[in-house]
């Protein structure tokens, strides 16, 4: 079968119905459910350390307000990263590759900060859309500038995570196919692109991870700037 590339990312259908949604709820399965007792096991333990670093690393620059925030913003990286490492797997959906999905994401936290700005503090949230010190001639140019940076906002992280997870999925796809076809003309050849393909995996497990912390951290940093 003469596939195309890009038939990895299509959403999956079994008789007529979208796997996307298995591919969302099956992730939470994977994650241990801390039990009644006080002692933990060492994947708990583990869980509950990364979550404590990550949510304590992001909001100690935020006020009081902010905090409110930790328990959407630690379960969607956590999602996030679960979702971009289990992609990496064989055989699999990775969802973060739509970038329907991402903007779902993306849009919504992101107006929620811009809503929870100029409900709190109206003037400060208007305020950043015209810098301090400003020429007057420059000042129309510099709101509708300032604006149309404000509402490419979502689309940049969508776009962002999208890209990303879809170039490194394309590239390991590329690279294997070459070492396979190469494997009985040139196997010196194809021994090499392998080790690449081998490093370009690892590279891509980092890449998942940083790419959902970013997804969230500037989620954060949104916020930050409207509590």
């Amino acid at each position: 079968l003469n596939l195309s590339f890009f038939d990895q990312f299509m959403s999956p259908v079994l008789l007529g119905i979208p796997l996307i949604a298995l591919a969302l709820i099956l992730p939470w399965l994977l994650f241990p459910a801390a039990p009644a007792r006080w002692m933990n096991n060492r994947l708990l333990t583990l869980q509950g350390w990364f979550i404590n670093r990550f949510t304590s690393q992001m909001f100690m620059p935020m006020n009081q307000g902010g905090h409110k925030w930790a328990l959407l913003l630690a379960s969607l990286m956590m999602f996030l990263i679960t979702l971009n490492m289990l992609g990496l797997l064989p055989y699999t959906f990775t969802p973060t590759t739509q970038l329907s999905m991402n903007m779902g994401f993306a849009v919504p936290i992101w107006l929620a900060t811009v809503l929870i700005g100029m409900r709190n503090q109206p003037t400060a949230a208007l305020g950043h859309l015209l810098p301090e010190g400003t020429p007057v001639p420059l000042i129309p140019v510099l709101i509708i500038i300032e604006t149309i940076s404000l509402f490419i906002r979502p689309l940049a992280l969508g776009v962002r995570l999208t890209a990303n997870l879809t170039a490194g999925h394309l590239l390991m796809q590329l690279i294997a196919t070459a070492a396979f076809v190469l494997l009985p003309l040139m196997p010196a050849v194809a021994i090499t692109t392998a080790a690449i393909l081998f490093l370009l995996t690892i590279l891509e497990v980092a890449v998942a991870m940083i790419q959902a912390y970013v997804f969230v951290l500037l989620l954060s940093l949104y916020l930050q700037e409207n509590v």
